[in-house]
């Protein structure tokens, strides 16, 4: 050991840039996570987690790069370590108080070297071991310190003397299963005895115990299943009875119902039944190096960033911006070419947004999930639905204070005053051709009135995206010949 007899530095590793927020674009994401890597497991179930950093997700409900068997992390990774965007909420379903979401492990004797014992079983949960030297049982914390090492191994480390000396302990666990959580898991329910609810039944919660309104709901690995999808789209309208939001789906890529190739991609959307105009359908996946992940939780990630960096206003769309990703893939990660042409005709004609690459991969699309059934404007944009929404939420929740007040001339003006001062600001920033609220006297008759019911009429005008830009050119004979008889 080196001896100290002067001053001396060290350095640490660089902190991580401060993730930019947002909430207009708040993420509430459903699946899977490594809570056995986590600071609680127990407290990691079926419950709303609100996360700003990598490291709070990492303590909430673990990390792993194994996408496939912990979904939640694609979005962890995408949020946090591509475009560094913060906060999402996550909601893992992976529950070890259920026996098939857990493998029972028996007995076994691990052998003992260097006061250590390396037992090789994934996803153990540390509060099940069972260490014994013969038939003496060992006490976690006082005879043993247990730790999941980088390779997804248990590190025993023996403190009790008796077992040091020991050729072999006998070791047991109870370890997560991944592949025992079902679409019913996700899509969730309420528990007819004790009232408690689970999967997409918990966005109800987010408001009240939050105070934040989910902005875009997604379930990477998980919405592909028809049963998911249709879950997904109706939890986006009438969320605690009055906010709405919107949510992204991914059209699978292989099984039966999946597309393999981009022209089967429309029969593929119409089998999970993605339809909503608060829905964008999303194929194929996406890659970063090795890592593949479902396009939604990269696609959630950009949608995220591109309102942050507007100042938490969901105007403009997040087509044709940076994807930040290497390759579009398969599930067993072929890669996908696609060209502008192909993206265009048979994905973005039909309600799919992809992404291409024009010198680094774009997200394109800007259609929702129910185009081309409507043509709607206020439906049929992903960015202005997306504002239509956030507008209305916003209203919502600033004018609630309003409610049982005296319905007289002094809280109309109060409303109609406020909002347009808030809808001026937003054409002045260009975040809107027009804003214009108003209480009109044709939309409250007396029955309403004596009822207790004031409507107030908004007219506003989100821009839309410049989808096609035209370049109309002709030879100009009169320049020619002047410039050969001048």
């Amino acid at each position: 050991m080196a001896y100290f007899h002067g001053v001396y530095n060290s350095e640490i590793d660089t902190s991580l840039t401060a993730p930019i927020q947002g909430s207009a674009g708040l993420q509430v994401i459903f699946g899977t996570a490594p809570i056995h890597l986590s600071r609680d497991p127990a407290a990691a179930v079926n419950k709303p987690m609100l996360c700003y950093s990598f490291a709070e997700c990492q303590q909430n409900v673990g990390y792993s790069d194994n996408f496939k068997d912990f979904t939640l992390c694609q979005s962890i990774d995408a949020c946090f370590r591509v475009f560094n965007v913060a906060p999402i909420i996550l909601v893992n379903v992976l529950d070890p108080g259920k026996a098939s979401h857990t493998t029972v492990n028996a007995a076994e004797d691990c052998p003992v070297a260097d006061g250590q014992v390396v037992y090789k079983k994934p996803y153990v949960l540390l509060d099940t071991l069972e260490v014994k030297n013969g038939d003496a049982a060992l006490v976690a914390e006082s005879d043993y310190i247990a730790a999941h090492d980088n390779d997804g191994n248990v590190l025993i480390t023996i403190l009790a003397q008796a077992a040091k000396e020991a050729a072999t302990l006998s070791v047991a666990s109870k370890s997560l299963n991944p592949a025992g959580v079902t679409r019913a898991d996700v899509v969730g329910g309420v528990d007819a005895m004790t009232g408690q609810e689970t999967g997409m039944e918990l966005i109800r919660h987010i408001y009240p115990k939050l105070g934040m309104v989910p902005g875009l709901l997604l379930a990477p690995g998980w919405s592909g299943d028809a049963v998911v999808a249709a879950a997904l789209q109706a939890k986006t309208e009438a969320i605690n009875g009055v906010f709405v939001c919107n949510c992204l789906l991914d059209i699978p890529t292989d099984g039966e119902n999946g597309a393999a190739v981009y022209t089967d991609a429309k029969v593929a959307k119409e089998k999970m039944g993605a339809s909503s105009n608060h829905a964008m359908a999303l194929w194929p996946m996406v890659a970063v190096g090795d890592k593949i992940y479902h396009y939604s939780a990269m696609f959630g990630a950009l949608t995220a960033y591109t309102d942050a960096t507007n100042a938490d206003v969901p105007y403009e769309s997040p087509s044709n911006k940076d994807l930040r990703i290497t390759a579009t893939v398969l599930a067993d990660g072929t890669e996908v070419v696609l060209d502008q042409q192909q993206a265009n005709d048979m994905l973005n004609a039909n309600g799919i947004t992809t992404a291409i690459n024009m010198n680094g991969f774009k997200s394109w699309g800007n259609k929702t999930a129910a185009y081309p059934s409507t043509t709607d404007p206020k439906d049929m944009w992903f960015s202005v639905r997306r504002f239509f929404d956030w507008d209305g939420n916003n209203f919502i929740r600033t004018y609630f204070q309003k409610v049982d007040k005296p319905g007289n001339k002094r809280l109309i003006r109060s409303i109609v005053d406020s909002q347009n001062i808030v809808g001026n600001g937003y054409v002045a920033r260009d975040y809107c051709a027009g804003y214009r609220l108003e209480f009109l006297e044709s939309e409250n008759p007396a029955t309403n009135l004596i009822n207790g019911h004031l409507t107030v009429h908004t007219h506003m005008a989100p821009y839309i995206p410049t989808e096609y830009l035209e370049n109309i050119r002709e030879f100009d004979v009169a320049a020619l010949t002047a410039a050969l008889t001048a």
